[in-house]
């Protein structure tokens, strides 16, 4: 019997050092779950800070390039991925100090896409990268064919895939842009600077009028003093008329 319970005993023993030897996980403290909420903060203020550098660095003249979004994209698609960048990079939740201006930026890109005009505009521009793009490559048969068909075709995907074609597609867009841009500033340059000629004409015509207007004015003026002298001349010629012809007759 006590061999038996002495046998029991030992064969308990091992396992039951074991089981003392484990310690269960304690449960979490109030003190880890602050940390726990800090280092989400941190992580979430971090990628704010992320999204504001994105968009301050993204290429100004192309919203689709600041939104993130592609010309597939819906008019839904770009005022939803609009309310989500603008409430994650809000100037008051965002400590980065140029988040402001990343809002205003953000902003102006969805009015932009909005705006039908614009935007049939803007897509135009990339259909004709695209365009471009398939001619320098040499793809004669990607010649008119939709965007998915052109991304799903074998010389994409020999290319790289679509992301690399579409890293191509912007980059060709950005010239066509900058192109653009230059065309639309010379010719702002050049209708101010008619503008200014124009002006300078209709200032040079005012001051000859004035010019004008001051002469005869001032003939008017002296109309009175002319008149005087005339006269005054006139007597003294009479006079010495008279005078000569008194002398001839003694």
């Amino acid at each position: 019997m006590s061999t038996s319970t002495s046998s029991n005993n030992a064969a308990a023993g091992p396992s039951s050092k074991a089981s003392k030897g484990k310690r269960s996980p304690s449960p979490p403290t109030i003190l880890d779950a602050e940390l726990e909420k800090l280092l989400s903060r941190e992580a979430s203020a971090f990628q704010r800070e992320v999204e504001v550098e994105r968009i301050l660095k993204a290429f100004k003249l192309n919203p689709y390039d600041i939104l993130d979004l592609d010309e597939t994209a819906t008019q839904d698609d770009i005022k939803k991925k609009y309310r989500q960048l603008s409430l994650f990079i809000h100037p008051d939740k965002t400590p980065h100090p140029r988040a402001p201006d990343a809002f205003d930026i953000l902003k102006k890109a969805e009015s932009e896409l909005s705006e039908k005009a614009k935007r049939d505009e803007l897509d135009a521009l990339l259909s004709q990268a695209r365009t471009l793009l398939v001619r320098e490559m040499g793809w004669s048969s990607m010649n008119n064919k939709a965007i998915k068909e052109i991304e799903a075709s074998e010389e994409v995907t020999a290319l790289g895939g679509v992301k690399v074609w579409r890293e191509r597609v912007r980059a060709k867009t950005k010239e066509l842009l900058i192109d653009e841009e230059l065309r639309r500033r010379k010719a702002l340059q050049l209708a101010l600077a008619n503008e200014g000629l124009e002006a300078r004409k209709k200032d040079e015509e005012v001051a000859t009028r004035k010019r004008k207007a001051d002469d005869d004015k001032a003939w008017e003026a002296n109309r009175e003093q002319r008149v005087d002298s005339w006269r005054s001349f006139a007597n003294t010629s009479k006079k010495k008329k008279k005078g000569k012809s008194a002398t001839l007759l003694g």
